[in-house]
């Protein structure tokens, strides 16, 4: 789990796959608003007041953002209105509007082009195809969007062990870096190497 202040009323908090699979959440347990999931977002919360001496009262804005092989992002909202402030604290309150998107992108990031060629390969070996392949920041990123439900988890594991996810938007590869392939990057690096 990372957490990223934004600015004075805002926190970014990424979360991995693993980190919800260690405390023992699924995806479906936050749809669900389960008991756990609320356990787990408030010792969230705690760790956002420890290390960005915040205090978190009153409403707070929740934006859950999936995505396929990275886990997800949330996006807190503290509001600052001073309403009832001493009403709702007195009574433990913490109001939550929660709001959940998923995407349908597979993002993968390479420090080396040798990694992005190994993986290319082997990915075309195995019947995948396609893809976009971004430079930025001196690293390297295969974008995959729209990949049917059966072949996702295997792209995955073929992808994991050349690379790792990021938890970089697409949008902001895209806007800062640099597009090397945005079509068929696979059969055009298997071609080429």
């Amino acid at each position: 789990m990372r957490l990223e202040r934004l600015n004075s009323n805002r926190i970014k908090i990424h979360l991995t796959t693993d980190d919800l699979y260690e405390r023992g959440l699924t995806k479906e347990d936050i749809w669900k608003d389960s008991i756990k999931w609320q356990y787990f977002f408030h010792e969230m919360l705690e760790e956002a007041n420890d290390l960005f001496d915040m205090e978190i009262h009153g409403s707070v804005a929740v934006e859950i953002f999936s995505m396929k092989a990275q886990g997800m992002v949330m996006i807190l909202t503290i509001s600052e209105s001073e309403l009832d402030t001493e009403e709702l604290l007195s009574e433990g309150f913490l109001e939550m509007q929660v709001t959940v998107e998923e995407t349908v992108d597979i993002l993968y990031e390479f420090k080396d082009i040798e990694d992005v060629i190994n993986a290319a390969k082997q990915l075309v070996q195995n019947a995948f195809y396609g893809g976009s392949l971004y430079h930025f920041n001196g690293m390297y990123y295969l974008c995959f969007v729209d990949i049917s439900s059966f072949k996702e988890e295997q792209i995955i594991a073929i992808l994991s062990e050349y690379g790792e996810v990021s938890l970089k938007s697409i949008y902001i590869i895209e806007e800062y870096g640099n597009i090397i392939k945005k079509e068929n990057a696979l059969e055009t690096l298997v071609h080429y190497f």
